[in-house]
Order: C-alpha cells, then sequence, then structure tokens
C-alpha cells in the first residue's frame, strides 16, 4: 500500500519526535520554515499539512503562506494560549481544517490526519487531459475538444490560413494561440486584432500604418498591427466585421504579402500567418452581399470549429475548477471550491453565453460566497440534483439541519467539539455537515 505523505511544518523540529505515534502510518517530511514548506510543496505537492509550535512565527507572514497554500488541508497544534488571541483565532477560523491544543490526544490526531486526507483527495483537481502542451489552453476530456485538440495538432504545421468559427465566447482566441504555439512560428509574436473593436475612421491606420505627415499628428513612421505580426501570426477575430474597403485591403495583403502604409508609396513585405475567426456564417455574409467571396476563399483554407460549451459539458466542472485555481486571489480565505451540487447545476446548465459566461459566473461566485464551498446560489443556478417531485419536502429537511446546526454553534459559541456532543454526532461527521450546508464553523 502506498505511504501516505505528509509535511509538518515545526518551529522546534525536535517537537515532531513527541507525535511520532500519531505519524506512524505516514511518511512525513519535517521543515523548520515556511521557505522551506513553499519549496517541498513546489517539488513534492503534499495534500495534507501538520503546523506544530509555530506561534512565535509572525501572523502576516503566516497568513500569507496559508492563503497561498489554500488546497492543502492543514492541522495545527496549538497551545490553548494561542487561542486567546484574536489574530490566532482568525487563522485557524481562515486556514485550518482542524486544530488541537496541548495534551494532544494521538489516536484523535491520528483519525483528523486521515480525514483531512481524504477530503483532500476528493477535492484534488483532476488530472489534466493527456495533450500537447501546445494545446494545454484547450481544457477537457470531452470528444468535441479531443477532435478540435487533434485539428489543430494537423493545421499547425502549415503555414495556409486558418479560419476558426464558434459561438462568441467559445474560446476562438485560445485556439488561435495553440495553432500559433504549436506552429513553426511560435517564436514570432501572436498580434491579436478585434476586428469589430477597431474605429473606422482610423482602421487603415491600425492595420497597415502610416508614414510622417500622412495626417494632422502623424509626427513620425507609425508601423500597423499587420506589420507587427511578421515572423508571426496575426490573428483578425469577428473579421466580418471589417468594412468593405479593408476587405479589399486586406486581399491584397494576403495575394501579394506586402502592404503599404497610409501616406506611403513604398510597399513593404510582411512575413505573418493569418488566422480569422468569426461567430458570424461567412457563407452566408458572402450571398447577403456583406463579405467579398474572393477574401472568403483565402481566409477559408482550413478551417477549425469550437465547439459550443452545451456540446461539451462533461468539461464544464475542469473549466471551472481551472477558472477557480487561475483567479484564487480573489476568493475569500475560507472558501475551499465547489460543492457537488454546484458541480452538477453547472454541467446541467445551458451556457448561452459559453466559456465566457462560465469564467463570469464562477469569479462572480467566488466573491459572493459566504460558506466554505461555492453554491449553486452563489453561481446563480438551480440545484440540479433536486427531483422535480416531494422538492418542498426535501427543501424544509435541508433547511431544518441547518438551522439545527447554526442554532447548536450559536449556544456552543462557535466551539466544534461543543456544538458536536450536543448533536451527539462525532465531530468528523460535524465537519461533513458544516462543508454541505457551506457553514464555516469555527
Amino acid at each position: 500500500m502506498h505511504q501516505k505523505q505528509l509535511l509538518c511544518i515545526a518551529g522546534d523540529r525536535s517537537m515532531a519526535a513527541g507525535y511520532a505515534h500519531a505519524l506512524r502510518d505516514w511518511k512525513v517530511r519535517v521543515v523548520g520554515t515556511l521557505g522551506e514548506a513553499r519549496r517541498a510543496l513546489c517539488t513534492d505537492g503534499y495534500l495534507v499539512g501538520l503546523l506544530v509550535g509555530l506561534e512565535e512565527v509572525e501572523h502576516a507572514e503566516l497568513d500569507h503562506f496559508l492563503s497561498q497554500n489554500w488546497q492543502q488541508q492543514w492541522i495545527g497544534l496549538l497551545q490553548p494560549a494561542a487561542l486567546s488571541s484574536a489574530r490566532w483565532r482568525q487563522l485557524v477560523g481562515d486556514h485550518f481544517y482542524d486544530f488541537h491544543t496541548d495534551p494532544v490526544d494521538p489516536v484523535r490526531l491520528g483519525h483528523a490526519l486521515g480525514h483531512a486526507l481524504g477530503v483532500a483527495q476528493l477535492r484534488a483537481p483532476s488530472p489534466a487531459p493527456l495533450a500537447a502542451p501546445a494545446a494545454a489552453a484547450m481544457i477537457g476530456n470531452s470528444a468535441a475538444i479531443g477532435r478540435l485538440r487533434a485539428q489543430i495538432t494537423r493545421v499547425a504545421h502549415a503555414d495556409a490560413p486558418v479560419f476558426i468559427g464558434g459561438e462568441s465566447g467559445s474560446g476562438k482566441e485560445l485556439a488561435a494561440r495553440a495553432v500559433h504555439a504549436q506552429s513553426p512560428r511560435r517564436a514570432g509574436p501572436f498580434v491579436p486584432v478585434n476586428c469589430g473593436a477597431l474605429t473606422p475612421t482610423l482602421i487603415q491606420s491600425e492595420l497597415f500604418g502610416h508614414a510622417r505627415g500622412a495626417f494632422t499628428g502623424a509626427a513620425a513612421d507609425k508601423p500597423g498591427l499587420i506589420e507587427t505580426a511578421s515572423g508571426g501570426t496575426l490573428f483578425l477575430d469577428e473579421v466580418a466585421e471589417l468594412p468593405k474597403d479593408q476587405q479589399a485591403n486586406l486581399l491584397r495583403f494576403l495575394q501579394e504579402k506586402t502592404i503599404y502604409r497610409v501616406g506611403s508609396t513604398r510597399n513593404i513585405a510582411v512575413d505573418a500567418r493569418v488566422i480569422a475567426a468569426s461567430h458570424v456564417d461567412l457563407q452566408r455574409a458572402v450571398e447577403q452581399g456583406l463579405f467579398r467571396e474572393d477574401l472568403y476563399y483565402r481566409l477559408h483554407v482550413l478551417p477549425l470549429a469550437v465547439p459550443p460549451l452545451r456540446e461539451r459539458s462533461a468539461d464544464v466542472p475542469l473549466l471551472a475548477e481551472h477558472v477557480f485555481r487561475q483567479h484564487a486571489a480573489d476568493r475569500p480565505k475560507g472558501l475551499k471550491g465547489f460543492s457537488s451540487a454546484a458541480l452538477e447545476a453547472l454541467r446541467q446548465h445551458d451556457w448561452p453565453g459559453n466559456v465566457r459566461e462560465l469564467i463570469n459566473r464562477t469569479r462572480r461566485a467566488m466573491v459572493l460566497a459566504e460558506g466554505r464551498l461555492i453554491t449553486p446560489a452563489d453561481l446563480a443556478l438551480a440545484d440540479a440534483r433536486r427531483p422535480p417531485g416531494g422538492a418542498a419536502l426535501d427543501e424544509s429537511r435541508i433547511a431544518a439541519e441547518r438551522a439545527a446546526l447554526l442554532a447548536s454553534l450559536e449556544r456552543a459559541g462557535n466551539n466544534r467539539s461543543r456544538a458536536a456532543r450536543e448533536l451527539g454526532v462525532s465531530r468528523m461527521t460535524l465537519y461533513r455537515l458544516l462543508d454541505k450546508h457551506g457553514i464555516a464553523g469555527k
């Protein structure tokens, strides 16, 4: 059986020896400083940590360390006097999975460590999908995203233009960046251009640059966005928004690989691969006379289609957890992740706004969540697990259970041990109930 691993941060390394009985089933690495602990976490990624005798460590330093390493489950061994400090009580409430005061019961400590490891393993991020490192931005294990990754790998090594179709917010720029990252041009620049955001009166100057004196205020030569992409990739997002006259100029660049700056008669050679994208059906735009047919065929050489999020619902929890980790600095200190009900609600949602909507809902929930786990209510989504029949009875039972927990905690002065005894459950069961209801018990 694989031995369980534990990182022990001890103000005095010899203190850890006093708990050898409780730690006999663990492979323990003892470090003496937070700096050593950071290096250990970087190399070995421990899921559970034990803090021993750190009362003399500066509170702000310890708070910063625990905030950075929030995915680990931390258990503290404290002197009883430490809990008389408001700042230590705040640290325990914000960051500790559990705490014990001297004299420590080794049996109870062993149970707490085992339970902490179980919770950490349940909450650990799902393994990353097997994919080329350059395509790592395309997160997910679904068949739809797997096909897209394979197509990106195939088209990346060609130098022909790529056209990426997909709904708004589905991740077209991520796909374009993945193509660039796997291409022979990956050492060159990736220049994204939102064609719909360019000012109509300045669009030609922005794309093609201008010569000194070309217009009032043009005090010096200025290269355009196309020119700055030389040696790399030019990404034209929402290319259907380009006015007809600029479509003609873009066509000329694609045919000749040269440009003219505004106000100049000298042509400049530009070696840039073009990737275009649009949520608009370009073929229909051609039929309606809104987009040049010759430019359509120049751009639509290697087509890619980014699937909408509703077609890859199995990937939604992975994406949400990725966003949570990416923006972990914005979360309240006690927030540890998503409840199972929240993950199910994420899977069941239709996602009309695609990945952009998922990012926005997740970030908002991270700021507004009051418990240890994000709930469907925090995401402004219905609880997808609730059965349609008997919902009122189920809601009443859950509300009564939550009310009993809150009342018991209040009577016990937020002391979890006393609350557990009053409710007639073990302390571990109380932890599970607190997590289930998103209650930050102290």
